[in-house]
């Protein structure tokens, strides 16, 4: 008996272009606008509510996803216009005042590449709550506010739940919003390294890869969460599938009418990839890949998410400046 393969992506914004054909071009109970602004493709998304986030699998909420193919090229130009429009959009998210206290957390495994994107945020985040207790005379009054951030680790390496270890931590610093930073898996290789997505409803890590932990979120903690995130991962089900697509045209320009071409002609999209997932699922070959130069990408997407969110959580951080808190 086979297992169905079913689509999974952490992207709110690949869910509506999967079920929104179903359902006329736009789905019941979601709200969707898009703008282009110098390079960075902007989507705000709104599921208003249940059966709109029943149809996409998706939480109601607020959803908005920066598209950024050059975010995979060494571009300081843009990874500026980039950290830029993320300080701008999360400020529209978080709604904090100048005493709100920030708890950052950084979900991930350091010690894998495509995962490490939480914790090297963290590692360049400018953090300051200890410093109203040490120095307050440095942060007092001076554009900062109280900043915490922390990265838990894997289940499998501390043994012990991230949700239970933040719950904890969030319980003793008592923080007026939590933001979770988090690897994420697509769908579609084009938004692997270019998409950055923010949600305030939260995060259930390990969702995209099938390996689904309890969630943080306000329910959860008690404290409103939003999520930041950017794929790192996809599965390889849909690089094969791809990948047959580009030969199947290549062979019908180079000889028209061929078989193989009037063959795949008659499956549909899902039809394809369970075909491939029957086919890769007994060998062990249904993995998740990253592209090669995925070590220097987190090192560069984490920069330009911290100096975002460094200029975002500290008002007398700005974008000239932000790059000496990073490294």
């Amino acid at each position: 008996m086979w297992n169905s393969y079913s689509v999974s992506t952490d992207l709110a914004l690949e869910a509506h272009q999967i079920f929104s054909p179903q359902h006329g071009g736009s789905i019941p109970g979601v709200d969707l606008s898009e703008e282009d602004a110098d390079g960075i493709h902007i989507t705000r998304m709104s599921i208003l509510d249940e059966v709109g986030g029943k149809i996409m699998g998706k939480i109601p909420g607020n959803y908005l996803t920066l598209e950024v193919p050059g975010l995979r090229y060494k571009d300081p130009d843009l990874q500026r216009r980039v950290s830029e429009t993320l300080a701008r959009e999360f400020k529209k998210f978080a709604n904090l005042t100048p005493e709100s206290t920030v708890l950052v957390i950084g979900l991930g495994n350091r010690k894998v590449t495509p995962d490490s994107l939480g914790p090297q945020v963290c590692d360049n985040l400018f953090v300051t709550r200890h410093l109203y207790d040490h120095m307050p005379e440095l942060v007092q009054g001076g554009g900062y506010r109280p900043v915490a951030a922390v990265a838990p680790g894997v289940l499998g390496i501390t043994g012990i739940e991230t949700s239970e270890i933040v719950h904890g931590i969030v319980k003793k610093v008592k923080p007026d919003l939590v933001i979770a930073v988090d690897a994420l898996a697509a769908r579609s290789l084009e938004r692997v390294n270019t998409t950055i997505q923010i949600a305030d409803v939260g995060i259930s890590p390990g969702a995209g890869v099938g390996n689904k932990r309890k969630g943080l979120n306000k329910k959860s903690l008690g404290v409103p969460v939003i999520a930041v995130g950017v794929p790192t991962v996809v599965d390889a089900v849909t690089i094969t599938s791809d990948a047959m697509d580009l030969v199947v045209k290549r062979l019908e320009q180079d000889v028209p009418n061929n078989g193989m071409s009037k063959l795949f002609a008659n499956f549909d999209e899902r039809e394809k990839k369970q075909l491939i997932f029957e086919l890769l699922q007994p060998i062990g070959q249904n993995l998740m890949v990253t592209p090669k130069e995925i070590d220097t990408f987190v090192e560069d997407v984490a920069n330009v998410l911290a100096n975002g969110l460094n200029v975002a959580l500290h008002d007398a951080i700005t974008m000239d400046d932000s790059s000496l808190y990073t490294h």
